[in-house]
């Protein structure tokens, strides 16, 4: 099927597309990387697990996936990566930066080390990839490359300081790349923001906590295959920022706009009476360093 030329404002076409997806190995990643494949895309697997991309790979036919194992805080590694999907399928035409972790605890009771660690997977993972996928896309004149935030990134919550942070810094990352793409004159290349709400992922029982507590996601979790859609929906149509999550989010990110302090308080309640219940295990690194297995 025919590509969008040099200098068009479409997005992509994505039957034999390439796309690499980073953070595929579960979670919304692992959803994309099927919604893809079902949309007739060539794929690169992207992430730290390599026993659990392999199990993804598994699912897909083989003809139309590549599983790299890659920690995206390395950024060698991610360049590497791309050139085993290129040297497979071609040029990468769209790039999905979807790899994360999280953290609960007060910025006072967590360890700076592990705080680094959220800002070097969440906010370098995406600059790696973008380094590495929009210097071929202004070289060919089209690619579509998608940020994947969070709402938190919007309205930050107590005991997700270092989350919200990161995910806030994605998103001006996404808004610095595009309008460094404006001053270059490139048309034709897009940067995309998604920002999901709380999404039903492992990431809630494999984060790195110190609050004491369990941790579960607050409602309304949307599943990952509805923000995949909206990843695959924004490859397609780009569009600057998009939330997924359904009308609830949509409105707390609304209602932020007009009365931040009021949201921000409501926000902490839901996730200190919510989120946060039982007892939990002592403090935990979680999957900041190494894979955690955990559905």
């Amino acid at each position: 099927m025919r590509r969008p030329g040099p200098g068009s404002d479409t997005g992509m076409r994505l039957d034999g597309a390439v796309v690499v997806v980073t953070g595929a190995s579960s979670g919304i990643g692992r959803a994309t990387a099927r919604e893809l494949v079902g949309a007739g895309a060539l794929v690169g697997l992207l992430g730290r697990d390599a026993a659990a991309l392999g199990e993804v790979a598994a699912e897909l036919p083989p003809a139309r996936a590549v599983a790299v194992p890659v920690d995206v805080a390395d950024a060698a590694s991610v360049a590497r990566a791309a050139d085993v999907v290129t040297e497979r399928f071609g040029p990468v035409e769209g790039w999905v930066n979807c790899a994360g972790v999280a953290l609960f605890g007060t910025v006072l009771d967590t360890p700076p080390e592990q705080t680094r660690r959220v800002l070097e997977v969440n906010v370098g993972g995406c600059v790696h990839g973008a380094r590495v996928a929009l210097p071929t896309m202004m070289q060919r004149g089209h690619g579509v490359l998608v940020n994947v935030s969070s709402v938190l990134g919007v309205v930050p919550a107590p005991h997700l300081t270092a989350y919200s942070m990161s995910k806030s810094a994605v998103r001006t990352l996404s808004a610095g790349l595009r309008s460094e793409l404006r001053r270059a004159g490139t048309r034709g290349v897009h940067v995309c923001t998604v920002l999901p709400g709380a999404v039903d992922t492992p990431i809630w029982s494999v984060s790195a906590n110190h609050t004491g507590r369990r941790v579960r996601p607050p409602p309304p979790v949307a599943t990952p295959e509805r923000v995949a859609r909206t990843i695959v929906a924004r490859l397609r149509r780009p569009r600057a920022e998009t939330v997924a999550g359904g009308p609830a989010v949509r409105l707390l990110v609304f209602a932020h706009r007009l009365a931040p302090g009021p949201v921000e308080r409501l926000l902490g309640l839901v996730v200190g009476r919510w989120s946060l219940h039982g007892h939990g295990p002592g403090p935990t690194s979680g999957a900041l360093w190494e894979p955690a297995h955990d559905g």
